[in-house]
C-alpha cells in the first residue's frame, strides 16, 4: 500500500510538466566529437566507440580543464551573512558549445563565518535558477560556505529555443557525454576559485544529475574531501533507459541503439567507471526507496558495490520517491542527511 501510494505520488508529480517534454530525433552527435584518427566512411557507430575508448585511456586528460583567471564576484546589495546571498560568481566555461548563453558559468555563494570549509551544490536536472538555494543557506547557517552552481543549459545558460535542459541528457549519444564533461569542467573551476578565496575542506553535493557529475568530478579532483550524493545510480545509460523522468529519451533511443551499447558508450560519465578513486573521498550515497527515476535496484547495486570494494561509505535512505523528495517533510529529512553528513566530514 505503501509503495502503490508513493509510486502513484510520484506519477502526478511528473506528469506536471508532461507536456514539455519532447522526443527528439536520436543522433550519434558527430559534431561533438573531435577528429581523432578515424576512417572517412567509418559508420558512426564506429566513430563515437573509438573517441569513448580513448577517452577512457585518460580520463584524468579529458575531465581536467584549462586555469582561468576570468573569474568575476559581484556581491549583493546586503553584503555577506551567514544566511543570505552574498553575490553572483561567473566564469568562462572551458568548454565552448554553440550556444553562447551556454558559455558563461553562474555560482550564486552563501557565504558562513567559518572561511575554511566550502561545498559546491550541484542540482538535479531541469532545476530551475531557484533549485537548492534553501538548502545552500542551510550549509551557511551551520557554517559551511555554499557555492550554488548553474548546469549546463539550465536557467541563465538555456538558449531561448529550449524551456527544459534537453541537451544535457538526451538521445544525441556524444553530446550527452560531451556536455556532462562540461558541467564537470566547470565545477573544477569553481572550485579553484573557492580554494583561490582561501577556503581549505572542500566539498561536493549533487542531487539526481547533479550526483552523478558531483562523483565524476570529485573523481578527479583531488581538492575534493567529502562527497555527497543524493539519489544515486552505477551507470548512466541504465537511469535513462528506465526512469519515469526519462521515458521521452528512451522512446528517442530505442529501435537505434541496445542498452548495452549505449551503457558502454556512456562510460565516462557513469560512476561505475570510477569507483576506486573514491576510496581517498568521504561519501554519502542517498537514495529513495520508493524512487522510480533512480530504480531502486540500481542504487542498491551502487551501494553493494561500494561495501564489496571496502570503500568507505555512509549511507542514508529516504522513505519517499525521487521527486517525493523535495515535498515536505522529506526535504528536511534530506536537507538533515546532508548537513549531518558534511558537518563531520568537512
Amino acid at each position: 500500500m505503501i509503495s502503490t501510494f508513493f509510486h502513484r505520488w510520484e506519477h502526478q508529480l511528473h506528469d506536471v510538466s508532461k507536456t514539455r517534454r519532447v522526443v527528439r530525433p536520436f543522433e550519434w552527435g558527430l559534431d561533438w566529437v573531435p577528429a581523432n584518427g578515424h576512417r572517412l566512411g567509418d559508420p558512426p557507430e564506429r566513430i563515437v566507440r573509438h573517441w569513448i575508448d580513448d577517452v577512457m585511456n585518460d580520463t584524468d586528460a579529458f575531465f581536467t580543464p584549462a586555469p582561468t583567471k576570468e573569474y568575476t564576484y559581484r556581491a549583493s546589495a546586503e553584503g555577506s551573512t551567514p544566511s543570505g546571498e552574498a553575490g553572483m560568481l561567473t566564469f568562462p566555461s572551458a568548454l565552448t558549445t554553440p550556444h553562447a548563453e551556454n558559455n558563461t558559468v553562474y555560482g550564486r555563494l552563501f557565504p558562513a563565518k567559518d572561511k575554511k570549509r566550502a561545498v559546491v551544490v550541484m542540482p538535479q536536472w531541469n532545476s530551475d535558477a531557484g533549485g537548492h538555494l534553501g538548502l545552500s543557506r542551510l550549509f551557511a547557517q551551520l557554517g559551511i560556505t555554499a557555492l550554488r552552481l548553474s548546469l549546463p543549459y539550465h536557467d541563465w545558460r538555456m538558449p531561448p529555443e529550449l524551456t527544459r535542459a534537453d541537451f544535457i541528457v538526451s538521445s544525441n549519444v556524444a553530446r550527452t557525454v560531451q556536455v556532462c564533461r562540461q558541467a564537470v569542467l566547470d565545477t573544477r573551476r569553481a572550485l579553484w576559485w573557492l580554494r583561490d578565496q582561501g577556503y581549505e575542506r572542500l566539498g561536493l553535493v549533487g542531487t539526481s544529475l547533479g550526483s552523478c557529475l558531483a562523483m565524476l568530478t570529485a573523481s578527479h579532483e583531488p581538492l575534493v574531501r567529502a562527497q555527497a550524493l543524493n539519489h544515486v545510480s552505477p551507470h548512466f545509460a541504465d537511469v535513462v533507459w528506465r526512469g519515469l523522468s526519462t521515458a521521452h529519451v528512451r522512446e528517442s533511443l530505442e529501435g537505434h541503439i541496445e542498452l548495452e551499447l549505449l551503457r558502454d558508450l556512456w562510460r565516462p560519465i557513469s560512476p561505475w567507471s570510477f569507483l576506486e578513486r573514491a576510496r581517498s573521498k568521504r561519501t554519502l550515497l542517498v537514495y529513495a526507496k520508493y524512487d522510480l527515476t533512480f530504480p531502486i535496484d540500481l542504487s542498491l547495486k551502487l551501494v553493494n558495490e561500494f561495501r564489496r570494494l571496502d570503500i568507505p561509505v555512509d549511507v542514508s535512505v529516504l522513505p519517499c520517491g525521487h521527486y517525493s523528495t523535495g515535498k515536505t517533510p522529506f526535504k528536511f529529512l534530506d536537507g538533515y542527511y546532508l548537513s549531518r553528513f558534511l558537518t563531520r566530514n568537512l
